[in-house]
């Protein structure tokens, strides 16, 4: 995985009167595809095809 999922217009949103650092938002994308990709595998280890909440 090489796509951003995260925008960072709306850590901005989020992070309010704060600044936000250059490199933030590549650290929270790799934390995000890492929580993904286990999730991907709790669910095959269940024996779905499906991603749920309950994976995270």
């Amino acid at each position: 995985m090489s796509d951003n999922l995260i925008v960072k217009s709306n850590i901005k949103n989020v992070v309010g009167k704060y600044n936000v650092a250059g490199d933030f938002a590549d650290a929270l994308n790799s934390k995000v595809q890492k929580l993904i990709v286990e999730a991907i595998s709790r669910a095959e280890s269940n024996g779905r095809k499906t991603v749920m909440a309950k994976d995270l």
